[in-house]
């Protein structure tokens, strides 16, 4: 029970790696802050953190798009009125702004790249600035983003890669700003088993396993134990890193 007496806000909570970190740490004991675009999959969210034998700790739920500031704000506003505070972000949003997912930089649009840019960091810079003021305050905080390890580089993916390399760096930027009290730390998945590998055709999943010394797909509660783990004060040495959870997925860098 690593997260008894915590409170903490997941975003893309309706999706499988978000749910599968609200669950995980529901499993710990944390209070929880979920939110999602998708009310409907929120609702799924919370009906299975409800299921969880023996839980009493409170959960606010509550749908967002947290790439709009004014409903961040509203999130963290009423995140506050009912628990005082949040000790750990899980930033999770993330994608790319296509239904076309491998994409030669010459042929990427401004409307795709520009899009894909605000998938990937406009709610996480939202929320930290939010949320981050009142754990210096506080003098603790745990944020958790998420990449990926196609930051590192990956064919057909400009956008989705850089604005993830994006998303490392900011990560280190703001591990040594909040620095001393609160760690930032950062995820990168290789291939897991959402909703975005559906749309993967079937050879280049075949590829990416090739390239994996695991040589399998990864599971959303494996990223999950990872982020409950960086939330944790286990972690508590721990800030400006990213863990690649990938299964041994050989980079491009």
């Amino acid at each position: 029970m690593r997260m008894n007496d915590k409170v903490a806000l997941v975003t893309g909570a309706g999706g499988p790696m978000g749910a599968a970190i609200a669950l995980r740490m529901a499993s710990e004991g944390a209070d929880l802050v979920i939110t999602d675009i998708s009310g409907t999959r929120l609702a799924e969210t919370a009906a299975q953190i409800d299921a969880i034998a023996g839980r009493t700790a409170g959960v606010l739920v509550q749908r967002a798009n947290v790439l709009a500031q004014e409903e961040v704000q509203a999130l963290c506003d009423a995140a506050h009125d009912r628990f005082g505070r949040v000790d750990v972000l899980v930033n999770v949003v993330g994608g790319i702004a296509s239904k076309v997912l491998y994409q030669p930089f010459l042929e990427i649009s401004e409307e795709r790249w520009a899009g894909t840019y605000d998938i990937n960091l406009s709610g996480t810079r939202y929320l930290v600035r939010a949320i981050a003021p009142g754990m210096i305050e506080r003098r603790y905080g745990r944020i958790v983003n998420v990449a990926s390890t196609d930051f590192a580089g990956q064919w057909g993916h400009a956008d989705y890669a850089s604005s993830k390399a994006a998303v490392v760096s900011l990560t280190r930027v703001l591990a040594m700003e909040l620095a001393p009290h609160v760690a930032v730390n950062c995820i990168a998945p290789g291939l897991i088993s959402t909703r975005a590998v559906d749309v993967i055709p079937a050879a280049k999943i075949a590829e990416r396993i090739g390239h994996t010394l695991l040589q399998r797909i990864g599971s959303p509660e494996e990223i999950a134990a990872v982020a409950a783990f960086l939330g944790s004060d286990d972690a508590s040495y721990i800030t400006g890193e990213t863990l690649r959870v990938s299964g041994g997925l050989a980079a491009a860098l």
